[in-house]
């Protein structure tokens, strides 16, 4: 598989569906949008990258925020996306973001069947 992009923010219970989909995907790369309380306390894989953002800033602002953090570092032109976890305006942001750098976007999940392209 290619490479995961995931929310990593707020939701009962979110952490534990966004763990098992990298644990059970086979990402090779793995870049989780998050703020300073998931960098301080969310254990990464090797092959995961935290991206650190302020939830707090304006929708125009956190999107630009996350194409600036992301730009030349996915090398898939598509990506599997997941926003089980996270706000609306931060899920606006990153979809957003993603869709100014080109990429091509496949939505997936962790289901009772295991992971799926919803």
């Amino acid at each position: 598989m290619p490479t995961l992009i995931a929310c990593l923010s707020t939701g009962k219970g979110t952490w534990g569906h966004v763990s098992r989909l990298i644990e059970d995907g086979k990402f090779k790369n793995v870049f989780l949008i998050t703020n300073e309380f998931g960098k301080e306390n969310f254990t990464k894989k090797e092959n995961t990258e935290l991206v650190i953002v302020d939830p707090n800033q304006g929708l125009k602002e956190l999107q630009k925020d996350i194409e600036t953090k992301l730009k030349g570092k996915i090398k898939d032109p598509e990506v599997f996306l997941n926003m089980v976890s996270g706000t609306g305006k931060e899920h606006m942001a990153l979809l957003s973001a993603l869709l100014k750098l080109g990429l091509g976007i496949n939505l997936t999940a962790l289901t009772k069947e295991g992971i799926k392209e919803i």
